[in-house]
């Protein structure tokens, strides 16, 4: 379509140079760096993962700063000139103190590198799902952005991510936008890969209407894992391959900006189930699962 790109240079360099336009296989994936056995990756080692993840979308979503993961993060794309823009997470459900060291990892690393390639940060992750009460999630809200602001960094949109079902109207009205979590692997009955797709689609679209006053919605994870068993679900390479292209060409027509789950395979999930552990297009390794080609 014809965008602001189409008049900046030659058609060959836009692909690579306009990082916020989700021109990528994929418009946004999530990635977690953390090493099989549960350690932290090495800034190398980051780069070199994320120069995979460029090739196949313009976005990433993080979940924490521990490991160092956004700053090297940052690093590895400014350093190899990726492309990548990111949508931050500071992780609060481990408490103050965490979610305050996530806070200051955030502040001191986007002071160093700048905001440019900085699209957002969450405040928690299914952090209602996981016991939090809602007055305490929206109290670490307002605190990250008073932060934000006092330290100049106001412009970053601020906000929390969430089960569909979870996120409530005083949520979204705490968020600059509304990130919802939306996985139908779980459904209890399972027709087919499209229609599986459809619901997602139907269920950020009830958010949409019913709980973001107006706030935009984004997919903030979707997906479908290659083994286990979460029901009647089929979890199949097979299926995550159809319904990684399926969701793509729904989300294109719906209109929603989403980040697919996951980049790799979350083997450094140690004792997790197979179906938590086989979300990724990449293997462990960080080998892909399949041919990228497919998602075009």
């Amino acid at each position: 379509g014809s965008s602001v790109s189409d008049s900046v240079g030659s058609s060959s360099n836009v692909q690579t140079t306009d990082s916020g336009s989700g021109n990528g296989l994929l418009w946004g994936l999530n990635y977690s760096p953390y090493n099989t056995d549960g350690s932290c990756p090495d800034v190398n080692t980051v780069a070199g993962q994320l120069a995979k993840v460029a090739s196949v979308t313009k976005n990433i979503r993080l979940y924490s700063t521990d490991c160092l993961q956004f700053e090297n993060a940052l690093q590895a794309i400014t350093s190899n000139n990726l492309g990548l823009s990111i949508h931050a997470g500071i992780w609060i459900s481990d408490g103050q103190s965490r979610m305050q060291s996530d806070l200051d990892q955030f502040v001191s690393a986007a002071k160093k590198f700048g905001t440019g390639l900085i699209k957002g940060v969450s405040v928690g992750n299914e952090d209602i799902s996981k016991g939090m009460s809602e007055s305490t999630l929206i109290g670490y809200i307002n605190q990250v952005r008073s932060r934000l602001q006092a330290e100049g960094l106001g412009n970053i949109p601020v906000y929390t991510t969430e089960q569909d079902a979870l996120f409530s109207s005083p949520m979204a009205a705490a968020s600059d936008t509304v990130m919802v979590n939306i996985h139908a692997i779980f459904d209890s009955q399972f027709y087919s890969i499209d229609a599986s797709v459809q619901s997602v689609i139907q269920r950020a679209t009830n958010v949409k209407n019913n709980v973001a006053g107006g706030k935009p919605v984004v997919i903030s994870e979707t997906g479908w894992s290659s083994a286990g068993n979460t029901g009647p679900c089929p979890l199949t390479l097979a299926n995550e391959i159809a319904y990684a292209q399926k969701f793509k060409c729904a989300a294109k027509t719906a209109g929603y900006s989403y980040f697919y789950f996951e980049a790799k395979n979350a083997n450094w999930k140690q004792g997790a189930v197979a179906s938590e552990q086989n979300f990724g297009i990449f293997d462990a390794g960080f080998t892909p699962k399949f041919d990228f080609n497919l998602l075009n």
